[in-house]
């Protein structure tokens, strides 16, 4: 396994949302995380991804191996296309953008700026900052938000190419990303009891 996740539980402003959460990630392997809104997704894979502390439990095998997707694409926008993308392959040593582009259809942008791209472009540029990091484990926070149809199947596409060189990936979504491959994990049975405080607690 090159991910384990064992007992986890998180807190979301201070109230703990999901607990004895336990899953694995195997090379070539997805798991996707399902679950109502407010569920806990976002916490937990920020806290998976070493962004936020658990409360209880452990996270093995994330060490400088994880690339985070959340919400926010991560693009500088007086930069363009091509030179944000190298910006990020410099901070992971690497120096081949070009699958990065061509995998999300960036070739024809390549030279516009980050800032006059529309938001599925802004969301594909985005994601192709994962393909060169060159780390083996994604995780992905909705990570298909602003794409259109054909946008979400070069994602999906993408995803498949990283499983097959060996690499693995643990996305939230409520998108059907066709990846029959992937497992899916309910989230909803590991909803924490709702925990009531002492009235001296109150006033700690």
């Amino acid at each position: 396994m090159v991910l384990s996740v064992r007992d986890l539980a998180v807190t979301r402003g201070g109230l703990a949302i999901l607990e004895g959460v336990s899953f694995d990630l195997a090379a070539g392997e997805a798991l996707v995380l399902r679950g109502p809104n407010g569920v806990g997704k976002t916490t937990l894979l920020r806290s998976v991804a070493g962004l936020q502390p658990p409360e209880m439990g452990t996270v093995t095998g994330a060490e400088d191996q994880i690339a985070y997707a959340g919400h926010s694409d991560g693009l500088k926008a007086m930069l363009s296309v091509t030179e944000n993308l190298r910006f990020w392959a410099s901070v992971f040593g690497l120096s081949d953008i070009e699958p990065a582009l061509v995998a999300f259809d960036l070739t024809d942008l390549r030279d516009r700026m980050a800032g006059t791209l529309s938001a599925g472009q802004k969301r594909r540029l985005g994601l192709a900052r994962l393909m060169v990091t060159g780390r083996p484990i994604w995780v992905l926070d909705e990570p298909t938000v602003s794409l259109d149809v054909a946008s979400v199947a070069l994602f999906a596409e993408a995803v498949r190419t990283h499983l097959r060189g060996g690499g693995s990936a643990l996305m939230a979504t409520h998108i059907d990303l066709g990846l029959t491959e992937a497992t899916v994990v309910d989230l909803t049975p590991f909803k924490a009891a709702p925990r009531t405080r002492s009235m001296d607690e109150a006033f700690l």
